[in-house]
């Protein structure tokens, strides 16, 4: 949606650098969270595929955050659980890649959630794909902690 579009360039400061569509929407329609494309328009490996662009909630993981959450959290959850978590998340965004462009040979994004392969890089990539249907124990962490 143009509107979309307007939205995400006014809550970044600039324009998206990157094909995306919205996969969680409000009640008012506005959006939660936007799964991004893995590559930037230039070509740039994204390896954060699912976005929080909702300023309240993005302010409260933020404040879990500086309370301390990421070690918390990463403690909390079981080592196995956040492993699948993670492999998931890439073996999505890999089969993106693969449906864009099966010949693809140069960079491309790596990691699980948050372009990290283990443990707990930011809570807001951990929120929103949890938000957007994935299997995360750390947004399941959060989202009981907000």
């Amino acid at each position: 949606m143009p509107d979309d579009v307007a939205l995400l360039t006014e809550r970044l400061g600039r324009a998206p650098e990157g094909a995306f569509e919205v996969v969680v929407r409000n009640g008012d329609g506005t959006p939660v969270v936007i799964r991004n494309a893995p590559f930037l328009r230039d070509g740039t490996p994204m390896p954060t595929r699912y976005w929080l662009c909702d300023p309240a909630l993005r302010q409260a993981v933020s404040r879990l955050e500086a309370a301390g959450g990421v070690r918390a959290a990463e403690a909390a959850v079981d080592p196995s659980a956040l492993a699948a978590a993670h492999a998931a998340y890439a073996s999505e965004r890999d089969a993106a890649v693969e449906a864009m462009d099966p010949a693809q040979t140069g960079p491309r994004p790596s990691g699980g959630v948050g372009g990290t392969r283990r443990g707990v890089k930011c809570l807001h990539a951990h929120y929103a794909f949890h938000l957007a249907g994935g299997d995360d124990p750390v947004g399941r962490w959060v989202e009981e902690r907000l």
